[in-house]
């Protein structure tokens, strides 16, 4: 009888097992139903849309089959809620959001994010740009911006340039003023290769104010204590060696000096 009595409780619990399982599946299936309604409507719709794209349709009725579509996306929760961006220092923020030409609340699709990058890389302060939508509700936008090297001088107006030429901007320069001010009509191009020199001399480099690309050939430079340093045109290196030599063994740049002429 014990044994009997045992077997019949496990029954009762196979059944309820049972009866429990029912809700679970159709709820899963219930999921699934809207998940593929969903799916199916956004590929349809978009399908639908890439069609009248591709097809001989006027602009008339492309545009307003698109708007349809971005419309049906934005309806389905794909549409802007969060603007994403990575690796911005000095790029003005108003003027990457302008560029982007996208607002909270927009289609998430009516973004290309190709002509997106190829927009952002046109602002002089982005040197490389990646635009993603990533679904359901965010653009992604990460910047590679360009390192100011130094403030060029030219018709008596200041620039900031990066190691390729590149001007950055003319603008709120007060804090970049501790950067070296290089002049001359080529001095953008040729100033990475100097101060990049410079670096292997720090306490020279530390003094320097500015740097005048002479004639086309060679570099003056300018202390902030007014002293002229008169580089050759040829082993500027050697001769920022020979300086830094000089100045180690009898402390040469301390001294109330005029010029100091390298070039022989």
């Amino acid at each position: 009888m014990a044994r009997r009595t045992k077997k019949s409780r496990g029954t009762r619990r196979s059944a309820i097992d049972d009866r429990r399982r029912p809700p679970r599946s159709a709820a899963t299936r219930l999921w699934l139903t809207r998940f593929g309604v969903t799916f199916g409507t956004l590929a349809l719709t978009l399908w639908a849309g890439a069609w009248f794209f591709l097809s001989d349709a006027d602009s008339k009725t492309a545009n307003w089959i698109r708007q349809g579509v971005l419309g049906v996306t934005a309806d389905m929760g794909f549409s802007v809620a969060n603007i994403l961006v990575e690796g911005r220092v000095n790029a003005d923020r108003e003027v990457l959001l302008a560029v982007l030409g996208v607002q909270k609340g927009d289609p998430l699709f009516a973004l290309d994010p190709a002509a997106a990058k190829e927009q952002l890389e046109r602002i002089s302060w982005v040197k490389l740009a990646q635009v993603e939508r990533r679904l359901p509700d965010t653009i992604y936008v990460g910047l590679q911006e360009r390192r100011p090297l130094a403030l060029w001088q030219k018709d008596k107006k200041l620039r900031l340039i990066d190691a390729e030429g590149q001007v950055l901007t003319e603008d709120n320069l007060k804090k970049f003023s501790d950067l070296i001010v290089v002049i001359g009509e080529e001095a953008p191009q040729k100033a990475p290769a100097l101060l990049g020199l410079l670096t292997a001399e720090p306490e020279i480099a530390r003094r320097v104010q500015s740097a005048s690309w002479i004639g086309g050939r060679r570099w003056d430079m300018k202390f902030a204590d007014g002293t002229l340093v008169q580089l050759p045109e040829e082993d500027v290196g050697l001769a920022l060696r020979r300086l830094g030599q000089a100045h180690d063994e009898d402390g040469l740049l301390d001294r109330d000096i005029v010029s100091v002429d390298l070039r022989e």
